[in-house]
């Protein structure tokens, strides 16, 4: 197996190119790609400054590392859940990376700095973990780019990530959220500008460059997520690409070039009137934005029921 621009010994295949490749030209690759990816849609210019969404996975800790390599003025920001190891093993591949390399990574952590964490702030909210989870990251990445004065936030959305979302969203004809999948979300109403740069790069290929840079990842998924619907569609979407190589880039891209466009006007947030939230000024379409609302229920106090103390005063008394 030679490298299809070298003829050197490859180490890797990568199928929907049809081609093998040595480590110095996969880098490279992985690179291009995303200097593609961030050209074609315009994700960032010469000079801007970038927040990375860094959990220290793979993903992320590849998005930071090219960032870098192409030139741009990266620093990390790390979220603690309060997911017990995983939260702990999370942080340490984070803050490793920093230090290794000298960068700047900022930190909060959900249960010192607000007073829940992700498993029962889910539960006093009625909502699923994943659900408030993202729903925190979101809001503290936008909190600490406004901060910081960042002209982006980027994530590490790999194109196996955005397949298997859009997979999700037509099968269900989510059109509010088909409208907004896209792989950059313009600065608006005080929302910083999103990005996700490694969207022509797969998982695999991600796993792959941090063993080549000697990136140290966290390999194992949330505890949190497991039965998310999000991982079966992969699995799905994995068999189709094992038969047609390429199947998940037309699908994604070929929705992004075709139909993308046409379920912009069912995209929420471009006609509804923003103004600062009462409680900590962030853009929302309510008084308190859904950060403010799910840390009110996950930090108030449990009533405790009048008929159940007087129970508990009677078995006492006697």
């Amino acid at each position: 197996m030679k490298c299809q621009v070298c003829r050197g010994p490859a180490i890797i295949d990568v199928r929907r190119h049809n081609a093998n490749f040595c480590s110095d030209h996969f880098l490279r690759l992985c690179r291009d790609q995303t200097a593609k990816s961030i050209k074609q849609f315009e994700m960032l210019e010469p000079g801007d400054r970038v927040l990375v969404a860094v959990s220290g996975g793979k993903d992320s800790l590849a998005v930071w590392d090219i960032l870098l390599a192409l030139g741009y003025e990266a620093e990390g920001f790390y979220l603690g859940l309060g997911i017990g190891d995983y939260s702990d093993t999370s942080s340490d591949h984070a803050r490793r990376f920093a230090e290794e390399r000298g960068l700047t990574l900022h930190t909060e952590d959900l249960l010192r700095e607000y007073g829940f964490d992700v498993t029962h702030g889910s539960r006093a909210a009625n909502r699923v973990p994943c659900s408030a989870c993202g729903l925190s990251k979101r809001h503290l990445f936008d909190e600490a780019a406004r901060r910081g004065g960042y002209d982006a936030v980027a994530t590490g959305h790999n194109l196996d990530d955005e397949a298997a979302v859009l997979m999700g969203n037509v099968l269900h004809w989510q059109t509010e959220y088909l409208g907004r999948q896209l792989p950059v979300l313009e600065a608006r109403n005080g929302f910083p500008k999103k990005i996700k740069p490694l969207v022509r790069l797969s998982e695999r290929d991600t796993a792959a460059y941090c063993l080549i840079r000697g990136i140290d990842y966290l390999v194992d998924e949330c505890p949190m997520a497991v039965g998310n619907k999000h991982l079966s569609y992969k699995a799905a979407l994995n068999d189709i690409e094992n038969d047609s190589p390429g199947a998940k880039h037309a699908f994604y891209f070929k929705f992004l070039a075709q139909a993308a466009e046409r379920f912009r006007p069912d995209a929420t947030g471009e006609t509804v009137e923003i103004s600062p939230c009462e409680r900590c000024g962030a853009p929302s379409s309510n008084e308190i934005c859904a950060f403010c609302a799910l840390a009110e229920r996950a930090t108030a106090a449990v009533p405790i029921h009048m008929g159940a103390t007087r129970s508990r005063r009677k078995r006492v008394n006697r």
